[in-house]
């Protein structure tokens, strides 16, 4: 037996509405987001979580970085392109804040896809985590590959963002420019605007409450 599907909004609502009556309680845990399936198995009702769908992509030093590299960690996923002349130097800055403050943790990694496989090749995104001073590629994996695997990763089926080429914007992409807060099963527990400070301090705050989430 399958009960209705929870759409994302709904999801989205009832997050904040739980946000809101728990914020103050300090066992407080974060929603899982995305779509919900219930199904009737040996009588008993289970819950079928949205997650993140398998995925093989090489990083900045060739290593091939697939769903199994990050199970069992806590992780933040992004998407950008080197070329980008709006959101993502914004958001590289602040997403070098997280990698800074987690760096160190060995169940947490951060994976940046970017949308512009053609131009951001391996060798290219070595040099751009260079500029950034990211030498530690165990943590903060700067993603390449298919585009059109990029591109389905980041629909609903994977990541929930907008992804998409258009020649009318500036660069001739538009992105979201969420940081997506995963967990050690692959389930999104989080949005976050990576351009604003402000949403990124929210951001690590949520990685502590998730990583307490997993010591209990």
């Amino acid at each position: 037996m399958k009960m209705k599907r929870l759409s994302l909004a709904l999801a989205f609502t009832l997050a904040a509405a739980i946000f809101t009556s728990c914020e103050k309680n300090s066992t407080y845990k974060l929603p899982i987001l995305g779509y919900t399936d219930y199904e009737e198995v040996n009588g008993k009702v289970d819950t079928i979580y949205h997650t993140i769908p398998a995925f093989g992509f090489l990083d900045q030093d060739s290593a091939m970085v697939t769903k199994e590299t990050v199970e069992g960690k806590i992780y933040v996923a992004d998407f950008f392109f080197g070329t980008c002349p709006t959101i993502c130097p914004k958001m590289a800055q602040q997403m070098l804040r997280v990698y800074d403050q987690f760096k160190d943790n060995e169940d947490f990694a951060i994976l940046s896809h970017t949308i512009d496989p053609e131009h951001d090749t391996v060798e290219y995104l070595n040099g751009y985590a260079a500029k950034l001073g990211v030498n530690d590629n165990e943590t903060w994996h700067f993603l390449t590959g298919k585009k059109e695997e990029i591109y389905e990763l980041g629909t609903a089926a994977g990541y929930m963002v907008q992804v998409r080429e258009d020649p009318t914007a500036e660069g001739g992409y538009i992105h979201s420019g969420a940081f997506i807060l995963v967990d050690k099963e692959g389930r999104v527990r989080g949005f976050y605007d990576g351009t604003i400070p402000e949403k990124v301090d929210v951001l690590m705050n949520d990685i502590k409450i998730l990583q307490a989430e997993y010591a209990d």
